[in-house]
């Protein structure tokens, strides 16, 4: 009875192993999934096969299947993959900055829509300001008469300091001069004074009188004692 046991037991254990025995041969290894699944690339690439995908069902005795597209375009959302970052958005603004530009469009504007997955709109254009006709020119002022300037203290001292005006009148009597040079001219190697018609003194050049008083004249001083003139008394003739 024992023995018949045994021998049952045994039958078992060769049934169950003889099932399990061509799933274990035909089992591959990891390595040769991978190199299944890269000879093929392109292909299961295109299918939608990852390398990871084809191996667990290499491993497993089936057949990699493709993923499953997507059911329609999904909402983007911040974190959806393939959304672009806000540098890329700035990126691709400034490569085109001119015409962004020329069409109004900001790259704040840009970059909020390149980011929500749209095409930032343009803004529009600005409205020409009408053009308000230009002022005409201004008539040239006259320039105002100049009034004659204050006289400065500086002046009104010298105005009193200032010697009196020869005499405007000529000299009427004989041998009298209104200028100097045609009194030397009179007495060139002589001494000219310079009288005083209405005291009949003379004053010698240097004196504050000489050419001074208000009425006078340039004379040769040899001719002054003939028409009863004399020197000043505080005056030294000249040696």
């Amino acid at each position: 009875m024992r023995q018949s046991l045994v021998a049952l037991a045994y039958m078992v254990f060769a049934g169950t192993l003889a099932l399990s025995s061509p799933a274990l041969a035909q089992q591959k290894t990891i390595k040769v999934c991978q190199e299944e699944w890269r000879a093929d690339k392109a292909a299961n690439q295109a299918k939608g096969i990852t390398e990871k995908a084809y191996v667990a069902e290499c491993r497993g005795g089936g057949a990699a299947q493709p993923a499953a597209p997507a059911a329609g375009p999904a909402a983007t959302s911040p974190g959806a993959t393939g959304q672009k970052t806000a540098k890329a958005c700035r990126d691709e603004w400034r490569a085109n900055k001119a015409a962004n530009q020329a069409s109004g469009i900001t790259e704040k504007a840009y970059v909020e829509q390149c980011r929500g997955g749209g095409t930032a709109a343009q803004s529009p254009p600005p409205t020409p300001a009408a053009q308000t006709p230009a002022a005409a020119p201004a008539a040239p002022s006259t320039p105002a008469a100049s009034a004659p300037a204050a006289p400065t203290p500086a002046a009104t001292r010298a105005a009193k300091t200032a010697p009196a005006p020869s005499a405007s009148t000529a000299p009427a009597g004989p041998n009298q001069f209104s200028t100097e040079a045609d009194a030397k001219g009179h007495c060139p190697s002589g001494t000219v004074v310079w009288v005083n018609l209405d005291s009949k003194i003379y004053h010698y050049a240097g004196h504050k009188a000489y050419g001074h008083t208000k009425s006078g004249a340039y004379m040769c001083e040899s001719d002054t004692s003939a028409q009863g003139m004399r020197a000043s008394k505080n005056e030294k003739r000249p040696g």
